[in-house]
């Protein structure tokens, strides 16, 4: 477990007390899951929004991998006991609210990011990509490329997930009815590595595959090295999500056709500009749309 703090305005200990008026300095905890340069972006957007707006200190956790619950636990437990008033995390998986419920008891606001907690009431808000409106984008661009009877791999992320679970069942949704064949799936734990296996599995086992779609980025590029080994380059249809972690060099090179971008920057300044404003009492909505977008070789100097 990491901690690494960063002071914006003006630094001090306090327990949560009661409502923050506007004029007061705020104490944040904003925890991400596991170190990719997607959760170092929304990091750098939550620094540059504290700088941007004097009186907010923040306080930054990471866990060490998708899976690491038990990190994430262990830092809302210390964020708390540190004296922070809201909490922004992007939950690892939803047995993580227990913690969390823990933290609301104390007086502490917790704003999600990315993914939810289905069924968890507690939170004050959710700054996140749509998931499944995201994956529709990505079922629709396959449908546009592919055709009835063609064969698929999936690399899920974490299974249980739900926004993981969203970007695959999105795809299914954005496909139209169009019937293709799933030859192939499994759970990555959104690692490159992972990514990288499954997609050889999938590949040997089908080789005349059609097209894999990734539901996150370590894995699209691990699916892109697969398909670079097997010498299938422009004959396997590849669609990430997240568009990070070598998506850029996949698609670039003509292996990866396209990914699902989000944007990590603009859900980590929302995300924290809903708690700041909640624990100054002021109206926060409670869903937070930060959007998504298909990036193609054709416009992804936009999203660079």
């Amino acid at each position: 477990m990491r901690f690494r703090t960063v002071l914006a305005g003006t630094a001090f200990a306090l327990a949560f007390a009661g409502t923050a008026s506007a004029a007061d300095a705020v104490k944040i905890g904003f925890i991400t899951k596991f170190p990719v340069p997607f959760f170092a972006t929304m990091e750098n957007a939550a620094k540059e929004y504290a700088a941007a707006n004097p009186g907010i200190e923040l306080i930054f956790g990471q866990g060490a991998s998708a899976t690491d619950i038990e990190g994430q636990i262990a830092q809302i437990e210390s964020m708390v006991t540190q004296g922070v008033q809201g909490i922004a995390i992007t939950p690892v998986d939803p047995t993580v609210a227990t913690a969390l419920d823990k933290a609301v008891a104390a007086g502490v606001k917790v704003v999600l990011m990315d993914n939810d907690i289905p069924g968890w009431t507690n939170r004050t808000a959710l700054a996140t990509t749509n998931n499944f409106a995201a994956g529709k984008i990505a079922g629709e661009y396959l449908k546009s490329v592919l055709k009835a009877g063609d064969t698929i791999g999936i690399l899920e992320g974490v299974p249980g997930v739900p926004s993981l679970d969203d970007r695959v069942n999105g795809m299914k949704e954005g496909l139209g009815g169009l019937d293709l064949k799933i030859v192939g799936n499994g759970a990555t734990d959104c690692t490159e590595e992972k990514g990288l296996a499954l997609a050889e599995d999938i590949l040997t086992a089908n080789p005349d595959l059609k097209s894999i779609y990734a539901a996150c980025g370590p894995p699209a590029a691990g699916a892109a090295q697969a398909i670079k080994n097997a010498n299938l380059v422009g004959k396997v249809v590849l669609v990430g999500f997240d568009f990070c972690c070598g998506e850029a060099q996949a698609i670039e090179a003509g292996i990866e056709n396209a990914s699902v971008a989000q944007f990590p920057t603009k859900m980590a300044s929302l995300g924290v500009e809903a708690l700041v404003k909640a624990i100054r009492g002021e109206k926060v909505e409670s869903l937070i749309d930060s959007g998504a977008a298909l990036v193609t070789k054709d416009n992804m100097a936009e999203f660079q």
